[in-house]
């Protein structure tokens, strides 16, 4: 590997690759510098207060709205900053990782807003990263929008360091796109744009607002050109959506649902307890009471503060069959129905095969307007007991959903070793938010004793073997151990993806692979 020491003490550790010089410049990485300079240590603090904040909860300290940030949410004359250019209508928004077939078949899907992601569907093996960038770098001026989505706060950038310690690999992705891109967005007659994943609070959406501004002022872009979206996906975030808008609100564009990841927060915040034992995953949906909660509370937390809320992620994947297509299309379109009426002024897909379907139904709905902020949902009051109803869908799983989270959480982690972060699975597009659940659930389940350790290891055993024959290159015995680890013992895990990344990806890389 190579290792280049800047003036800001930032070497890159990775092996060097085609185009790379075109983002890893002196001028990009002394701009990384700064950026991890002025924030590393907070992120840090940061993260401590995550772990502080899991034990309380475990500990059995109630989980409400805060009563410090009372007056804030009391407040009615507070609003976020208006809808930027190109992020005005956003009634269709495809996600996907961001390399150059998928980028293309996004731009020229007819949405809005495409969502250039680098954490979930993304496997954050060195090249896919720059790579990424160099996609976003080559995007000329589109009628959709670009807007990236950063890897979260609990993650290093391994191949890039700072003062002897990894980058921050949100830093990283917002960084190096700002640097690059930002100007040439404005340039474009848009802006450079972010979508916020894994946020628990407030407080790391100041850090993010305080990120912004010293990155405006380091490139003299004016303060406020920024805009970013909060995908609301951890249980603790939700009882601070009004907060998070407030301490971005100058930056702000709005908050989006995101299921999987939400449920995933919820198992590892509460799986302990027995009334939050989720049945199979595709048992709970987005009418579940406490979905409903969720995200009724979004739409009328966005809408009272002049803000977009933006609906989840259609992930299927429309086949060839013309039947099998059109029961596919039936489901997304009862599901985007749904969001519509409810008030969100636009929803995501995975497919450019959903584009239409999700358009005719906000067009329905919307018609000429941009969005639907006005509609305030005054009528929704939700109380912190609404969003924690779990024990009204709780329940044991069937045989059947063990042995398809086992199969999913395997099948990904096959892939995303691969260096393939978004992987079409029995008609679904999985990314790392469904590997999460499928694998947090199995954890859950042993734990409450519903199902059996001896009964998860011959499973298990069964779907090694189906691997193996499905994909013959797979390191099989590398991603039965990280199942284990992840899945199977006392202590669950935050996340699988530091674990595989520090064992894998970075591995093979050092070796040149």
């Amino acid at each position: 590997m190579s290792a280049t020491a800047l003036n800001q003490g930032v070497r890159v550790l990775g092996a060097p690759g085609h185009r790379h010089h075109e983002i890893l410049t002196p001028a990009a990485l002394e701009f990384l510098g700064h950026l991890a300079a002025a924030f590393e240590e907070r992120r840090q603090d940061l993260m401590k207060e995550r772990r502080r904040q899991a034990l309380r909860l475990a500990a059995g300290s109630p989980l409400d709205f805060p009563m410090v940030t009372s007056a804030i949410r009391a407040d009615p004359t507070w609003r976020v900053a208006p809808p930027a250019p190109g992020l005005a209508d956003r009634r269709v928004e495809i996600a996907g990782p961001p390399d150059r077939r998928t980028a293309s078949d996004a731009l020229d899907s007819g949405a809005q807003v495409w969502v250039a992601d680098f954490e979930d569907a993304t496997s954050p093996t060195w090249d896919n990263l720059i790579d990424g960038q160099l996609t976003l770098l080559d995007v000329g001026e589109r009628h959709t929008t670009p807007v990236v989505r950063p890897r979260g706060w609990h993650l290093d950038e391994e191949h890039l360091e700072y003062d002897g310690r990894p980058v921050p690999a949100a830093l990283v992705d917002f960084g190096l796109h700002f640097f690059h891109c930002a100007q040439r967005r404005i340039d474009a007659g848009q802006g450079p744009y972010f979508y916020l994943p894994k946020l628990e609070n407030r407080y790391e959406a100041r850090l993010w607002n305080d990120v912004f501004v010293l990155a405006q002022e380091l490139l003299g872009i004016p303060r406020g050109t920024v805009r970013a979206t909060v995908l609301v996906e951890t249980i603790t975030a939700a009882f601070e959506m009004e907060e998070i808008l407030y301490e971005l609100r100058e930056h702000s564009s709005g908050l989006n649902a995101g299921r999987w990841d939400y449920l995933f927060s919820l198992i590892k915040t509460f799986g302990h307890r027995t009334d939050f034992l989720l049945p199979d995953r595709e048992k709970v949906t987005m009418t579940a009471p406490f979905m409903r909660a969720y995200t009724e509370l979004l739409v009328r937390t966005c809408h009272r503060r002049g803000a977009h809320a933006i609906g989840g992620m259609a992930a299927q994947v429309p086949g060839k069959d013309p039947a099998a297509k059109d029961a596919v299309l039936a489901r997304v379109r009862l599901a985007k129905e749904r969001e519509a009426e409810d008030g969100f002024d636009g929803s995501w897909v995975a497919h450019p095969g959903l584009v239409p379907v999700c358009r005719e139904v906000f067009d329905g709905v919307l018609g000429e307007r941009p969005h639907q902020i006005d509609r305030t949902r005054d009528d929704v009051e939700v109380t912190a007991g609404d969003l924690l109803s779990v024990r009204r869908i709780s329940g044991p799983p069937t045989s059947e959903g063990v042995r398809t989270n086992i199969a999913v959480a395997l099948r990904y982690f096959a892939a995303w070793l691969r260096g393939q972060g978004a992987v079409a699975l029995d008609g679904l597009m999985e990314d790392a938010a469904t590997a999460e659940i499928a694998r947090v659930q199995i954890w859950q389940w042993l734990r409450h004793r519903v199902i059996d350790r001896e009964t998860v290891l011959t499973l298990l055993d069964d779907e090694i073997v189906a691997l193996g024959a499905e994909y013959p290159w797979a390191p099989v015995e590398e991603i039965r151990a990280l199942f284990e680890r992840t899945a199977l013992e006392g202590e669950l895990p935050l996340f699988f993806t530091p674990d595989a990344y520090s064992r894998h990806l970075v591995r093979r890389t050092e070796a040149g692979a």
